[in-house]
C-alpha cells in the first residue's frame, strides 16, 4: 500500500520529533557514566588483567576509550571480593607498569602474583595491574580516584622523570576528555594545573546529545562486545614478532623539556600532584610505595650526555636528588630502582621492559611489599 505525500511528510515529522527528543533528553540526563559501569565482564566474560588499551582491535580483542567507569568495569578488579587474608596492592603507572610487548603473566603484577608472596602477618599478597600507557601524574591520580574504591591495602606508584613536567600534566586526552573529574582532582587537592585551562574539554549540549555521544556509546559496544574473544584467547595485546629497539646512539642535546642545565627547578615539576596521590592513598586507608622505575642507561653515542631518548644526565641526576629527597622530608616509601635492569633487557623504549627486566624489579619489589625489607 503506497503511502500519499501528506502521510509520508507526517511519519517523517513524528520520527524527526521522536529523535530529536530522545537526544535532548539524553542530553539532560547524561546517562552515559551510569551506562559504563554496566557491563559484561565479570559476569558473562572474564574481567580483563589490565585496563583496555589498544589500537588494532582486530589483533588485540582491545581498545581504547574515555570512559574511566567502562575500564574499570570490565577489569578483574571489579569483580574480586576481598577476602579477609588479602593484602591488596594496586600497581599504578605508565605502559611500562601495563606492559607494553609483554603477555599478562609477565607483565610486573602477573610476575608479582606468580611469587605467591605473603605478608609478614599472613596475608596473600594480590597484585592488580592499573597501569595505563600514557606518562602523566595526573593520569595516574585520575586512574587512583577509580582505583581507591577497591579497598587498596599498598598503593604502588611507578613514576619517571617524563611523566612529571607540570606545564604538560593536562596535556594527554584521558585527562582532557574526563574535565569535570580533574577539575574536581584540582579543587580537593589544590593542584597547580587551572580548572579553566583550555586543554580540559567542556561537552556542549550538543556533544552530550545522541548524536554527540555515538563514539564514546560505539566504544562501550565494542568493548563489551571484545569480551567474548579476550574470554577464549586471554589475549589484549598484540605483541608483534619484531620491532625498533629502543634508542641506544644518542644526540648530543642536553636539553630537557626546553631547560638548559645546569639546575632543574623543582616548581618545573609536578609534586603537588604526587602530593595528592599519597594523601587519596592514605584517606583510603592504604599505604602508599612511591617507585622510580628502571631507565634503559645507553652504551652508545653521547651515553655521557644522556642516558637515554628521554632523559640528559643532568635533568634526570636532579630529578632523582629533587624525588627523594622530597618523600624523605614527608616519609614516604620510597624504592629507586633506576638502575637495577642491565640495557639489553628493554625492548622498544627506555621504559619498556622485557620479561627477565620486569622479573627483576619483581624481586626488588617483593621484599618491600611483604615488609621483609
Amino acid at each position: 500500500m503506497m503511502l500519499d505525500r501528506p502521510s509520508a511528510l507526517r511519519i517523517l515529522a513524528k520520527a524527526l520529533a521522536l529523535f530529536v527528543a530522545l537526544n535532548v533528553l539524553f542530553a539532560l540526563l547524561n546517562p552515559l557514566p551510569a551506562l559504563g559501569r554496566l557491563s559484561l565482564y565479570n559476569v558473562v566474560w572474564p574481567g580483563r588483567a589490565r585496563l583496555p588499551y589498544g589500537d588494532d582491535p582486530a589483533k588485540s580483542y582491545n581498545l581504547s576509550l574515555f570512559d574511566l567507569n567502562a575500564m574499570f568495569a570490565s577489569h578483574e578488579l571489579a569483580g574480586a571480593t576481598k577476602r579477609d587474608d588479602e593484602f591488596r596492592v594496586l600497581l599504578i603507572g605508565d605502559s611500562s607498569t601495563w606492559g607494553w610487548l609483554l603477555r599478562n603473566e609477565d607483565t610486573l603484577a602477573g610476575q608479582i602474583n606468580a611469587m605467591r608472596l605473603k605478608t609478614a602477618d599472613g596475608r596473600t599478597v594480590r597484585a592488580y595491574n592499573l597501569g595505563y600507557p600514557i606518562m602523566s601524574l595526573t593520569k595516574d591520580l585520575l586512574v587512583l580516584s577509580h582505583a581507591v574504591e577497591y579497598r587498596p591495602d599498598l598503593v604502588v606508584w611507578l613514576v619517571t622523570l617524563e611523566s612529571f613536567p607540570a606545564n604538560e600534566q593536562l596535556a594527554h586526552p584521558i585527562v582532557q576528555r574526563n574535565a569535570d573529574a580533574v577539575r574536581a582532582l584540582i579543587a580537593r587537592y589544590g593542584l597547580r594545573s587551572q580548572p579553566n585551562d583550555p586543554a580540559l574539554v567542556t561537552p556542549t549540549f550538543l556533544d552530550r546529545t545522541i548524536v554527540g555521544q555515538r563514539r564514546a556509546l560505539a566504544d562501550w559496544l565494542r568493548l563489551q562486545a571484545y569480551g567474548a574473544l579476550w574470554g577464549a584467547t586471554r589475549i589484549d595485546h598484540h605483541i608483534p614478532q619484531t620491532y625498533e629497539p629502543a634508542q641506544r646512539d644518542l644526540e648530543a642535546d642536553s636539553s630537557f623539556k626546553g631547560m638548559q642545565p645546569p639546575t632543574l627547578p623543582k616548581d618545573a615539576l609536578a609534586f603537588d600532584v604526587l602530593d595528592a596521590g599519597i594523601r587519596m592513598a592514605d584517606e583510603a586507608g592504604a599505604s602508599a610505595l612511591i617507585v622510580n622505575e628502571p631507565i634503559l642507561i645507553s652504551p652508545g653515542r653521547n651515553g655521557d650526555v644522556r642516558y637515554n631518548f628521554f632523559y640528559p644526565r643532568w635533568a634526570y641526576d636532579q630529578y632523582r636528588a629533587l624525588l627523594q629527597a622530597h618523600l624523605a622530608a614527608r616519609g614516604v616509601a620510597y624504592l629507586d630502582a633506576w638502575n637495577l635492569v642491565p640495557q639489553e633487557e628493554f625492548t622498544n623504549s627506555a621504559v619498556h621492559l622485557t620479561p627477565k627486566g620486569t622479573r627483576l624489579l619483581a624481586e626488588a619489589l617483593a621484599g618491600t611489599i611483604t615488609g621483609r625489607r
